[in-house]
């Protein structure tokens, strides 16, 4: 069964490149309306929850604000969970210690340069180096999430169970 279940492990990190190569397939327009949205979305929700009663120039003076912002936290956002979902079947695949951060540090950035060399093929995008170092930052913090995580998961689950099944054993 553990066979059949391993290469499962990989179907995050393809989903999760899927849809960054997806995002980066959009044209110009549709990205920059995409982000628009979603500064939008933000300014209108922190106008509601502190009642500021904000004009619509108030409003889109904001977005214009957040805009660069919200673009950039969407790169780190990816990256951050392409990270996660490279890192996990990395390590279900026995990969340990530094090496699991070389490899799914290399994986991540190598992904990312080759999307901005994809976005130079798309209309209205362009590559930017920029940009690959943003993503590595959020492919940092995955991998940084990821280590912490399973440090905390060896010693307070599979380390005292394995302490537990020891002294059952004596007894």
């Amino acid at each position: 069964m553990r066979y059949f279940i391993k290469p499962l492990s990989l179907l995050p990190a393809i989903v999760m490149m899927y849809i960054i190569f997806s995002f980066s397939s959009q044209d110009g327009t549709t990205s920059s309306k995409l982000s628009y949205g979603v500064s939008h979305d933000l300014v209108s929700a922190v106008d509601r929850l502190l009642d500021l009663e904000l004009t619509p120039k108030q409003i889109n003076h904001g977005i214009s604000k957040i805009h660069y912002y919200v673009r950039k936290l969407a790169h780190v956002t990816e990256y951050f969970l392409l990270a996660v979902s490279i890192s996990i079947p990395i390590y279900v695949y026995g990969i340990r210690g530094i090496w699991i951060i070389l490899t799914s540090g290399i994986l991540c950035i190598g992904f990312a340069a080759l999307d901005e060399l994809h976005q130079l093929f798309v209309v209205g995008r362009g590559a930017a180096i920029k940009d690959v170092f943003i993503d590595s930052f959020g492919s940092l913090l995955g991998i940084i999430f990821v280590r912490i995580f399973g440090y905390i998961m060896r010693k307070c689950i599979t380390e005292p169970l394995s302490a537990r099944r020891q002294l059952s054993r004596q007894h």
